[in-house]
């Protein structure tokens, strides 16, 4: 428990709540109730006032089940009221850059400004396999299509941009008196703001970005002192900008689970059948294959070997009662620093009661009580 004064201590700016998900589910099962159940995640997040929400996109991962945050969103906009809603991130690498022009374009004029456009070169490596990438730079190509992208939006057809991996031309057919050859421009100007996930201990790519005047997101599965390296790069990356570093443009992802008691939080949290050690099996397994465990362990000269599940879980959820979670994110913003937008990390709702519950009981209680202590 923080002393009754900490917050007297220490004052920090008033943090919002937002929802991410990837989201990740058993195999076993139904496509559509798995579907289903995340559709009413993102409704439920309305709800109860959270900010915004953001949703991955896979095309080869059975337990990833979203596979295009674009139609997602779509499907949820006429669902939802005040809620913005996020691709978690759209995979560039993976979509031809004219394709993403209208597309987002699309969903920003049917959002009415409730779309942010988060992007990524795409963690998952069956992906960029399936989709002929994996030898490939895709952080080049990352730069290469959003550069595209921002370009066909500023610019009038007929665009002729050449590029390494990319070429975007209507020069031979377009018919500008009937429109022909024009791909549609975003509802917000000069676009929807744009945001990068944050993975990588002491991430270039965040600087990179802070000095395109984009802000990040660090991921949900990294040891607080990973966290906390994003934010000097963010900073460097503005100071290049000629901009100030604001923490409330910073979002970080966290695994909560809030339950009215602690035996059902930690059972819920910790059971090796529960949604949040499935998720960290998971995870582990696919981050060690592709060279990653690093984002998993305290010390980057630990051995692999000595990560356990039980360990890694125990670390990265912060889980319990309403006052020991709020205490807890407290304590996590203290080790990472000032940031703007917690959010939460979707789960699988094996207990649909409980994975409700859990949303709720944050946005109700956990949250005011944390807002209480530093704003």
């Amino acid at each position: 428990m923080l002393p009754l004064n900490w917050h007297l201590e220490r004052k920090f700016s008033e943090m919002d709540l937002g929802f991410f998900t990837m989201p990740i589910h058993p195999q076993s099962r139904n496509y559509v109730e798995t579907l289903q159940e995340d559709r009413e995640c993102a409704i439920l997040a309305d709800q109860l006032g959270y900010k915004e929400a953001f949703f991955g996109e896979h095309i080869t991962d059975a337990a990833e089940t979203i596979t295009s945050s674009l139609i997602f969103i779509a499907w949820l906009l006429n669902e939802t009221k005040n809620i913005k809603l996020g691709t978690g991130t759209l995979n560039i690498p993976n979509h031809h850059p004219a394709k993403i022009a209208a597309e987002v374009a699309m969903v920003d004029n049917m959002a009415k400004g409730r779309f942010i456009m988060g992007i990524s070169p795409g963690g998952l490596i069956s992906d960029a396999e399936v989709m002929g990438n994996l030898e490939r730079d895709r952080t080049a190509m990352l730069v290469e299509g959003i550069e595209m992208v921002l370009n066909i939006w500023a610019k009038d057809p007929p665009y002729k941009l050449t590029g390494k991996f990319w070429n975007v031309t209507t020069e031979k057919t377009q018919m500008p008196d009937i429109g022909q050859g024009t791909i549609i421009s975003p509802y917000q100007k000069p676009h929807p703001p744009i945001v990068v996930t944050a993975v990588a201990p002491f991430s270039l790519g965040v600087t990179k970005a802070a000095e395109r005047g984009w802000d990040p997101i660090s991921a949900n599965f990294l040891q607080p002192r990973w966290v906390a390296s994003h934010w000097p790069k963010y900073v460097d990356g503005c100071k290049a900008a000629g901009r100030a570093a604001d923490p409330a443009n910073w979002r970080v992802a966290k695994c909560i689970f809030v339950g009215d008691d602690l035996a059902t939080a930690k059972r819920y949290a910790t059971d090796p059948q529960g949604p949040y050690y499935q998720y960290f099996s998971s995870l582990f397994k696919k981050l060690k294959a592709a060279g990653r465990a690093e984002l998993f362990k305290t010390d980057r000269d630990q051995d692999d070997d000595e990560l356990t599940i039980e360990d890694i879980v125990e670390q990265l959820v912060i889980y319990g009662t309403p006052d020991k979670v709020a205490d807890e994110l407290l304590e996590f913003r203290e080790t990472v620093g000032e940031f703007g937008t917690l959010l939460y990390a979707g789960m699988d709702w094996k207990d649909k009661i409980l994975g409700k519950h859990s949303m709720e009981l944050l946005a109700r209680d956990v949250m005011p009580a944390v807002n209480a202590a530093i704003y």
